[in-house]
């Protein structure tokens, strides 16, 4: 609809390839082989795909075992969307437009919502992430020893890894475009605003991963059950929750950074420091008890987790792979079809620690707890 293209996401979608005044309705679909190239169709099955089957095994596991956790995980990050996206989208419509222009435009991608600004596929990739790096935590039993507000540190730290390979990527191969003009995404880190490297890929994981271990998964470690009315109002509570703490937790950048791009990219960058020292610490303590085959509670495995985890690094390294050739031949950050791109070292690190952190579930012994056991699966 005309009437909801503001100018800087009409311009946005100009350069995405799409014309915002032609975008459908609530609902739209598209050819997937008619997409601006052969990354995007395959980039949101994979996301896709990959959300069905976490909220299958989370189905799967609260009528198996009783234990919603992943489940309330799954549909507190859908909440949280909800919550948080709307008014970015259309600032107008929520009367804050005075304050916060367009900040991004997604591309056109097979099935989108809300005038084309939310595939579907951006739906999917909030609970499956933090599905991914909620479980690798929890099955590296951090959660159990060192309680809610560490192991969310961890989760944040373990979410960042696997969602910055994607957002370093995004911009080149045109999956969304920024508005650099806007001074909400300053600074920049290359072709990503450092905000979203700090809050939208660490720390909004850990504010969902503290308030789900925190209301429900501590809970659910000692044995307690909910019923279903109870499940459903504590999700909606740790959605709201964890917006949030979304907008407390980097307060130190958003309110001393006003009026200098600097030292809010100097706070920004310091939260994520701290939150990185401390994650690693913990991560390789507890890795190391646990290949010792040293632990408090038997082995937790999610197979699926463990396996999807695999096939997300994988295809991504592919995509990766495939940018190369136009990265390599960029000038001043932008390719030859004027695409920005990551920064290439930064990504390098997150694969070795998405991978670092993949391999520490597989590579854990089998746990003592004053005596052998057998590791549970999900």
């Amino acid at each position: 609809m005309a009437d909801h293209c503001a100018p800087t996401f009409d311009s946005l979608a100009t350069s995405l390839g799409f014309s915002c005044s032609e975008a459908g309705g609530l609902v739209e679909f598209r050819n997937p082989l008619a997409l601006e190239n052969w990354t995007l169709p395959v980039l949101e099955l994979t996301i896709i795909l990959g959300a069905v089957l976490a909220l299958v095994v989370a189905i799967v596991r609260l009528r198996r075992h009783g234990a919603p956790t992943s489940l309330v995980l799954w549909f507190g990050a859908c909440a949280y969307l909800f919550i948080i996206e709307p008014p970015l989208y259309f600032p107008a419509a929520f009367g804050i437009d005075e304050h916060v222009d367009t900040m991004f435009a997604h591309n056109v991608f097979t099935v989108e919502f809300m005038w084309g600004r939310l595939p579907l596929y951006i739906i999917a990739i909030y609970p499956l992430m933090a599905t991914i790096a909620f479980e690798i935590v929890k099955m590296l039993g951090i959660f159990r020893r060192y309680g809610a507000l560490v192991g969310a540190v961890c989760v944040g730290f373990v979410h960042h890894a696997f969602y910055e390979i994607f957002d370093h990527l995004g911009p080149q191969l045109r999956w969304w475009a920024w508005s650099t003009d806007n001074p909400l995404n300053q600074p920049m880190f290359d072709s990503v605003p450092l905000g979203s490297v700090v809050v939208f890929a660490a720390l909004w994981p850990m504010s969902l991963a503290f308030c789900v271990q925190w209301f429900v998964g501590r809970h659910v470690d000692e044995g307690k059950r909910f019923d279903g009315l109870q499940l459903v109002w504590l999700t909606l509570v740790i959605g709201v929750l964890a917006s949030l703490g979304t907008f407390i937790l980097p307060l130190p950048a958003t309110v001393l950074g006003v009026g200098s791009d600097t030292v809010r990219g100097f706070l920004y960058a310091a939260e994520l420091l701290i939150l990185t020292i401390v994650a690693i610490i913990v991560l390789t303590r507890q890795w190391t008890r646990l290949r010792k085959g040293v632990a408090d509670a038997p082995v937790y495995r999610n197979r699926f987790v463990q396996g999807y985890a695999v096939v997300y690094l994988c295809i991504m390294a592919l995509f990766w792979i495939s940018a190369l050739p136009d990265f390599f031949g960029a000038t001043d950050g932008v390719t030859g079809n004027n695409d920005p791109i990551g920064n290439l070292w930064y990504t390098l690190a997150c694969f070795a620690i998405a991978i670092a952190t993949v391999a520490a579930t597989f590579t854990s012994a089998t746990v003592r707890v004053g005596s052998p056991t057998t590791p549970a699966s999900a």
